[in-house]
């Protein structure tokens, strides 16, 4: 019942911390052609290519600009597709600023809204109760399934055509 609080604008998000690999310094991203908009591009975590996504951009809000408190964590999700049964894979998030871990006993976590919220219900697996306020926890397997931002994309593109 730990959870990685974080920004993203003024909002605060969370991130069950079983999920999280690490919290690196945002530094170069190199983008890579033909990919979905909320995919900033990849970087080079000791020897191997792991994608990074602008989570703003993939929650539908105006991403902010880099600034110095701006980090990627590196999420480890179950792998997409029949291949990947039994598989994990790291992806990287963009986040204006990580805040700190936290713990949410369950009685504290509320069910989604059905109603009213700013994300799409989906990427939400609860709101959390700290300090008399809320915070949404994050589904980062629904959010970062590359299956779905790639069908998202596609979809995005044939109506722009």
């Amino acid at each position: 019942t730990q959870y990685l609080t974080f920004m993203l604008g003024s909002e605060t998000f969370a991130v069950g911390i079983l999920a999280i690999r690490e919290i690196i310094e945002y530094a170069g991203v190199t983008p890579v052609p033909h990919m979905p908009p909320c995919i900033s591009g990849v970087i080079n975590l000791r020897g191997a290519a792991v994608p990074v996504l602008n989570l703003a951009c993939r929650l539908e809000r105006t991403p902010e600009p880099v600034g110095k408190r701006t980090c990627i964590v590196i999420i480890e999700t179950a792998a997409d597709g029949m291949n990947g049964a039994g598989q994990t894979e790291q992806m990287g998030i963009v986040v204006d600023a990580v805040s700190e871990v936290l713990e949410i006993p369950p009685s504290e976590i509320e069910p989604p809204p059905a109603f009213g919220a700013r994300i799409r219900i989906d990427f939400i697996k609860g709101m959390g109760k700290i300090a008399g306020k809320f915070v949404v926890i994050l589904d980062v397997n629904r959010i970062l399934s590359i299956d779905e931002v790639a069908v998202v994309s596609a979809m995005q593109q044939d109506v722009m055509a």
